[in-house]
């Protein structure tokens, strides 16, 4: 394994992190928000938790909103019985809804002071490594969300922050708010970016790579599309992710010429689809450790073995060669 600093900041972190998403409780019936069909059980959930461990990933990044807290619950109750709490990071994430009322989501003060408090006690600790805002929240100042996070880090309870998708000027307005009232920066970005999606590549790389800010992409196979030919075996996943068909259904016949470029450069590489894919993400300046999710044993093995996967100049143009624009997804 390989540890990096995240972002401008001394905390090291591993180059895989294992996202939690997939942890907590399948939804049976109607699918609520943060509830998805696909999520493993707890008892399911720990083989990964433990593999992750094992190939000493030290990173692992969750949100209250998955399984509706529970994937908090699984992840907590795991590394409480399982490492000590100082020698792994751990990442949430606060904004979506959780209660139906009023003020059961967004970045007020009040919401993530409570949420915060909410999250602390699914994961049995006293502290969140990395606590991100999920989204762009428009019904609240700015000034109100980072003086609340500021807050936090300030009563021990929070190291550091981060944020995830939104616009770069949105995220640059953050920035500045910040460093305007000596508040604490957000030192990570959590953002949409694979092969399949790169318009993060127009500005917000380029503004994290300027500010010094840790890039933590999400969904780095595009949910499972990278791994197999366009049209290959189908997932439970890949069957019932609403927001995945949405976001990748739209520009089908682009992203198949993606998708068969990337299995003849694989297969004349001698290495996996998802290996090949996640190499090019981590070989991309100012990325850090991509989100993994792993619900198979050889997906984490997978994940690590893209460490070693060097790519030439030759093979990065040919991957990114047949891409075409998308509209801005994942921002909601």
């Amino acid at each position: 394994m390989e540890y990096v600093n995240l972002g401008n900041t001394g905390l090291k972190v591993s180059r895989i992190c294992l996202g939690c998403m997939t942890y907590g409780t399948p939804a049976t019936g109607k699918l609520l928000p943060g509830r998805q069909a696909w999520a493993l059980n707890e008892a399911e959930s720990q083989p990964f938790l433990r593999q992750a461990l094992d190939l000493g990933i030290n990173f692992f990044d969750t949100a209250n909103v998955y399984s509706g807290g529970d994937s908090e619950v699984v992840l907590g109750r795991f590394l409480k019985g399982n490492v000590r709490r100082e020698s792994v990071v751990v990442a949430t994430k606060v904004h979506s809804m959780m209660r139906d009322e009023p003020n059961g989501r967004g970045l007020s003060r009040k919401e993530i002071l409570f949420e915060l408090d909410e999250s602390l006690r699914r994961l049995q600790t006293d502290y969140v490594d990395l606590y991100q805002t999920h989204r762009w929240d428009y019904e609240t100042p700015i000034e109100e969300t980072m003086e609340a996070l500021h807050d936090v880090v300030k009563a021990g309870k929070v190291r550091y922050i981060g944020a995830s998708s939104m616009y770069a000027w949105q995220f640059a307005k953050a920035l500045y708010v910040a460093e305007k009232h000596g508040w604490t920066r957000f030192v990570s970005m959590q953002n949409h970016l694979n092969l399949l999606y790169r318009e993060e590549e127009r500005e917000m790389l380029p503004l994290c790579r300027e500010e010094k800010i840790a890039v933590l992409p999400w969904s780095p196979l595009a949910r499972g599309r990278l791994t197999r030919p366009w049209h290959g075996e189908s997932t439970r996943r890949l069957e019932t992710d609403a927001f995945g068909k949405s976001m990748y259904s739209r520009t089908e016949e682009a992203d198949h010429k993606v998708v068969d470029r990337l299995g003849k450069v694989a297969e004349q590489r001698g290495v996996l689809r998802a290996q090949l894919a996640l190499a090019w993400l981590l070989a991309k300046p100012g990325v850090t450790a991509p989100i993994v999710g792993a619900t198979k044993p050889h997906h984490l093995q997978d994940a690590v073995a893209a460490l070693s996967v060097a790519m030439t100049a030759e093979e990065i143009h040919a991957l990114e060669e047949p891409y075409a624009p998308h509209p801005v997804l994942g921002f909601s």
